[in-house]
């Protein structure tokens, strides 16, 4: 829950050259108003909608939350001495009611001041298990959902430093717990422990389109450490308590039970280790094992994967994607790639997939090609599935339909359509649970559902359609029409009766569930969320719809003052435009929108929605596309079509007659903050600009950045001219600098803006540098967040309004 800040907190605002002790400001009242607010529960309901469990959680962390112990190891964060990640979040109370019901009951039993994460329910549903981290580790504990009480089951020795730390087993009445080794070796620290020779890497000569990556391995020190951190012993642990070696220590990635239960996968991470690539790319071993942890067989071997072909659609060699089929007891199912791994290969398929049955004593059976990038299965039953490829230069995807018995048998294409076409989205395939309590397609009857979000040219209009598998064809069964709120289709519950679970909104009402009649229309409430933010419930809101010079179609959420007269209009308002570029290969799609007006309000830390109560006109989420069309790559032309989109934006609400486009501000966050950059830099639009944890010269991220797919040697110019750093002498307009200063994001090394500052400042530039400690890529703390939005009114009621 929230806590009120009544003292003003003191910490240092870095910046190159000079440090200044900076007293921690609040933002404004109006600011703080909005900033400071009560977060509503999490809910997470049991499947067949019978229970309900809200959890709770402080709106913000506090900077002593981040001021931890960490290692970063292997692209992990983790706390050495809790062993569980130091960016988690925790949850601080729970609580249970019947879906049926209104009232709602505290758990009992729970920890003193509760740090509580991975929540499961056990397959019966009947107990949810979750962790609590105390001063010293991670503990195990159970809830009876009938009696809504917890209990603790182990002592805080888990760990939970390479993902959840248990599994339920099938019984349900145990479960299966990642603990810390009993012979664990010390931490090596390494300001006190010499190396005992350099560190070296090697380059076989094959050539790999790595990104930049945060927190790898760097020597034998941290390869010690990582050992150290991420070994783990398996055990079996009952409700009871008692515990039972599964299997000795090992570095374990990943446990799952075959559906009937009987079998369990282990994936293990491997040597040898890499100083280039994080551990998801290191080798890697899964085992499949019974009950008893007798081993039936090495299923699976991956090398260090440390080169992979150049393009989004290249991957790894061997097999890869390996999981249980969901609609049968125990048979696994993975892919291969027929080009090699390589893009660039031109060959008729590029994926199969294959399935392989328990014992594995015989070969796997080949199931389906596909002519694009595998993307996916919908397990149906012995003769229906449905699978998914793409291909993502074209930006393609097909779905098919298929009988995963019969390979010989043709798959059916469904649908073949351009993946950012928004309005031309059939929607998703709707599962429910099997025998085995996994999801599966949801058939009736020889039908099938599908629930699309309903994006079109006159607004979003979510619907519900039955797909027949036998004719192909599709019916509708229901589209949402609701006026001046949204609804948003999140399951069907019973297929005969027609129930749904929606969530319903509007700009004024906080997101809540309902369950709705499809056939009749009726809804009834499940939960009742008040809107946390009364006080900007009249501030007028609109999406708008506007073209750049080349056609393109464009729109952006515009929001006004409560007090502004729309009609009059003598006052012209200072404009903030929040955007983020979007990479596109055709401009239909480029063009579409998916905005919708009745979208609830919720400023969060990270938008400029706060400053439509001082005084200002907000246009949010600005449409800023970049086209590349056919041969041409979008970012040939990134800058003309980045002003393009700016000056469209600028138009559109300066002829509605609401600004004074002289006072004009650009703000955006991670590849926001280099379009801001630029902006600034390349064009005359704006009086300042707000830049948040971004990357402003590309050739530290050489090997390709968002969609960029060529490396800077294959096109230099591009890196070159894109780079706010190379044209830091062009840049003379106001820009907040903003970064955290453990930002974890590849490419947004807390660096970047370090050295683009001091290149500003040196070149006599107006611009102010704010790192906010220990922050990562996005922002948690309440005492940053609240400095942040000070630093931003200040600066924009220095350079924009005034």
């Amino acid at each position: 829950m929230k806590s009120k800040l009544f003292l003003l907190l003191s910490f240092l605002s870095f910046s190159i050259y000079a440090q200044e002790n900076v007293t921690f400001q609040k933002p404004s009242s109006e600011i703080l108003a909005l900033a400071d607010y009560e977060r509503t529960p999490g809910v997470n309901m049991d499947s067949k909608k019978e229970y309900m469990l809200l959890s709770y959680r402080s709106t913000y962390k506090t900077l002593d939350d981040l001021n931890q112990e960490e290692m970063r190891l292997g692209g992990l964060r983790i706390n050495p001495i809790t062993n569980i990640s130091s960016t988690v979040t925790y949850i601080n109370n729970l609580k249970l009611r019947k879906v049926a019901d209104k009232v709602e009951t505290q758990v009992s039993g729970l920890p003193q001041n509760p740090k509580i994460t991975n929540i499961s329910w056990s397959q019966n549903e009947k107990k949810i298990a979750f962790t609590n981290t105390t001063a010293t580790g991670v503990e195990l504990w159970v809830i009876d959902v009938a009696s809504a009480s917890a209990k603790k089951i182990t002592d805080d020795n888990l760990n939970a430093n390479l993902g959840n730390p248990f599994n339920w087993m099938k019984d349900n009445e145990t479960l299966l717990v990642k603990m810390l080794p009993k012979n664990r070796p010390a931490l090596i620290d390494s300001k006190k422990d010499l190396p005992k020779g350099p560190t070296v890497s090697n380059s076989d000569g094959s050539k790999s389109q790595n990104r930049t990556y945060q927190d790898l391995l760097k020597n034998k020190t941290d390869e010690a450490n990582f050992d150290a951190l991420v070994t783990s012993e398996l055990y079996k642990v009952s409700l009871s308590g008692k515990t039972e070696l599964f299997k000795t220590a090992a570095i374990y990635a990943g446990e799952s039970f075959s559906p009937d239960g009987n079998y369990l996968m282990v994936t293990t991470i491997q040597k040898p280790y890499s100083y280039i690539v994080p551990l998801s790319r290191f080798p890697q071993k899964s085992v499949v094992y019974d009950l008893t942890g007798k081993e039936i067989k090495v299923v699976n071997e991956v090398p260090l994967n440390e080169v992979i072909p150049k393009g989004f659609s290249s991957v790894r060699k061997g097999k890869r994607s390996m999981s249980w089929r969901t609609d049968k007891t125990s048979t696994l199912s993975y892919v291969v790639a027929l080009d090699e791994g390589d893009q660039a290969n031109k060959v008729d398929f590029r994926d199969e997939i294959f399935g392989w049955d328990a014992p594995f004593s015989s070969e796997p059976k080949s199931i389906l090609k596909t002519q694009q990038r595998y993307a996916g299965i919908i397990w149906g039953n012995e003769n229906i599935a449905i699978a998914y490829d793409d291909w993502y230069d074209t930006r393609n995807q097909k779905t098919y339909l298929f009988n995963p018995s019969n390979a010989s048998q043709a798959p059916k294409i469904i649908s073949d359509r351009n993946s950012q076409d928004i309005y031309s989205d059939p929607g998703n395939f709707e599962t429910k649970r099997n025998q085995y309590n996994k999801y599966v397609l949801a058939i009736e009857n020889d039908n099938t559902y599908l629930i699309g979000d309903g994006y079109t040219k006159e607004g979003q209009f979510p619907f519900v359609d039955e797909f027949n598998l036998k004719t192909l064809k599709s019916k509708r069964l229901y589209t949402s029409k609701m006026k001046d709120k949204k609804e948003d289709l999140l399951s069907i519950e019973d297929f005969k009766k027609g129930d749904a679970l929606v969530q319903i909104q509007s700009k004024n009402d906080f997101p809540n569930y309902y369950f709705r009649n499809i056939k009749s229309g009726k809804l009834t409430p499940i939960t009742s969320f008040k809107n946390p933010f009364e006080s900007i419930k009249n501030v007028y809101k609109e999406v708008i719809k506007y073209k750049r010079k080349d056609g393109v179609e464009l729109s952006g959420t515009l929001y006004l003052p409560a007090s502004y007269d729309r009609t009059k209009k003598t006052e012209k308002l200072p404009l903030l435009i929040w955007a983020y570029p979007e990479e596109f290969k055709d401009k239909n799609s480029a063009g579409q929108s998916n905005k919708n007006p009745n979208e609830f309000t919720f400023p969060n830390y990270g938008s400029f929605v706060y400053w439509v109560t001082k005084g200002y006109a907000v246009l949010d989420d600005a449409s800023f596309p970049i086209i590349g069309e056919g041969t041409t790559e979008p970012n040939d032309t990134f800058m003309p079509q980045l002003i393009g989109n700016a000056e469209a934006a600028i138009d559109a609400v300066d002829n509605l007659g609401y600004i004074n486009r002289k006072k004009v501000a650009i703000g955006g966050h991670s590849y926001g903050a280099f379009m801001t950059a630029n902006l600034l830099t390349h064009s005359n639009l704006f009086a300042c600009g707000i830049a948040r944890s971004g990357a402003y010269n590309r050739t530290l991220t050489p090997f390709g950045f968002q969609s960029e797919q060529r490396n800077y040697w294959d096109v230099p110019e591009i890196y070159n001219g894109m780079s706010p750093f190379m044209n830091a002498d062009k840049m003379k307009t106001p820009m907040l600098l903003v970064h955290g200063d453990a930002d974890n994001n590849p490419g947004t090394f807390t660096l970047q803006s370090e050295r683009y500052f001091q290149a500003l400042k040196n070149l006599g530039a107006p611009v102010r540098l704010v790192l906010l400690p220990k922050e990562s890529h996005g922002y948690a703390a309440k005492d940053n967040i609240l400095h942040l939005l000070w630093e931003q009114d200040q600066f924009l009621e220095k350079y924009l309004k005034n």
